[in-house]
């Protein structure tokens, strides 16, 4: 009787690592679920809007210019931003404010990316940390899932004039 029960929660152990592993292994490189929140993506990304965020792109280093991530925070990491990659290392980037006079530009260093958000009003962003390093990269969104009359690929970004060429 004790063996049989003893034998029961070893299998129940046993298939709970199995399955504990293959959803850290599916939320890992897969992909996963994410509620955003904050007015920074806005109008690309309201507040609360439910996005589904693919990993593969991270770790196959297929982020491009314009592709919305989710981030590791650079000034607190244990929370997750949501912004639009605005340049690659080695592109020249717009460092300024919209509403500033001068404008000022920079190159991303080697291993980093820029970012913004789309309300460029309302975001915190590369504007003010700076350059951010790739290894930060959790994830590319690739769809809205909620709201339902929003369900589908995202936008282009509003702030296309930001995207260099140079």
């Amino acid at each position: 009787m004790l063996r049989n029960g003893l034998g029961k929660t070893f299998r129940f152990l046993g298939y709970t690592v199995q399955y504990g592993c293959i959803a850290h292994c599916a939320f890992e490189y897969l992909g996963g679920i994410v509620v955003c929140s904050g007015p920074s993506m806005e109008p690309t990304i309201q507040n609360s809007d439910i996005v589904f965020s693919e990993n593969l792109s991270r770790h196959f280093y297929c982020i491009r210019k314009g592709d919305i991530v989710i981030v590791k925070s650079p000034s607190d990491p244990k929370s997750n931003i949501c912004k639009r990659v605005i340049g690659l290392e080695g592109d020249k980037v717009c460092t300024s404010n919209p509403s500033d006079f001068l404008k000022s530009h920079s190159y991303v260093p080697k291993g980093h990316v820029w970012l913004e958000g789309d309300n460029l009003r309302n975001s915190t962003d590369s504007r003010c940390y700076g350059p951010v390093p790739y290894g930060l990269i959790r994830g590319r969104i690739c769809l809205k899932i909620w709201p339902l009359n929003d369900f589908g690929f995202l936008r282009a970004s509003p702030n296309v004039h930001r995207f260099l060429d140079d």
